[in-house]
């Protein structure tokens, strides 16, 4: 099966200014996603998407090629998953490069590693949508989430007559980490829209996603110690 790996660095980062590039334990933050696609797959089938010549700079310092620019329409905090990986497969396939399926990489996932992504891509086979990575979730609607009824009363989410968290069933959360996608199945919906959908379950750890000052902290710390060998 031929794969396309889709690295999304946008250059605009209000939570983490300029995470993308910032240095993680001595490296720039993408360099962990890029180092761990190019275990796995050839360079020509790896595409940053950016629409920051300073990320296209750096990731370029390490001998990755980024093929363009992304349009500034494709980089606003509007912006969402689906545009940019239509924008990258019309790319490609304009060069003759006609993947069946389309690996996102988010480079917000420093501990995420090549072997998780080899495991993702192994569930992966044409009759699904998208094998997605999860972490099971400490919140559990049979549990400790509540809505709110009309009388404004806190009403648990799923009905269950559970005493204990752990004799809950288990509920997912995805992490952000790996998204192996169906190409006719982006095509016709987005992410969100897509149903035949198989979980690759991460630890706590590598499922770390740096989306504020806290979370890059976290990871600085994780990796300065070494928790997640």
């Amino acid at each position: 099966m031929k794969y396309l790996v889709i690295i999304p660095a946008r250059g605009g980062s209000k939570g983490v200014p300029g995470k993308n590039i910032r240095p993680l334990n001595g490296k720039p933050l993408i360099h962990y996603t890029v180092e761990a696609a190019r275990s796995l797959f050839n360079d020509s089938d790896i595409c940053v998407s950016t629409d920051s010549d300073e990320i296209k700079k750096v990731v370029e310092q390490i001998g990755l090629k980024v093929p363009f620019i992304r349009p500034k329409e494709l980089s606003q905090d509007s912006s969402g998953s689906h545009e940019v990986i239509l924008h990258a497969l019309d790319f490609y396939e304009k060069k003759g490069f006609e993947p069946e399926a389309v690996i996102l990489l988010q480079p917000t996932s420093p501990l995420r590693t090549a072997k998780h992504i080899d495991e993702a891509v192994k569930l992966f086979g044409p009759s699904l949508d998208m094998v997605v990575s999860v972490k099971e979730s400490s919140s559990n609607p049979y549990y400790n989430l509540f809505e709110e009824d009309s009388s404004g009363f806190l009403k648990k989410s799923k009905k269950g007559s559970f005493v204990r968290r752990q004799d809950c069933p288990p509920v997912w959360e995805y992490n952000g980490a790996i998204y192996v996608i169906n190409v006719n199945s982006i095509k016709k919906n987005r992410l969100h829209k897509l149903s035949n959908i198989k979980k690759y379950v991460m630890d706590d750890i590598s499922s770390i996603d740096i989306d504020t000052e806290l979370d890059f902290k976290l990871a600085e710390f994780i990796m300065t110690n070494k928790y997640y060998l």
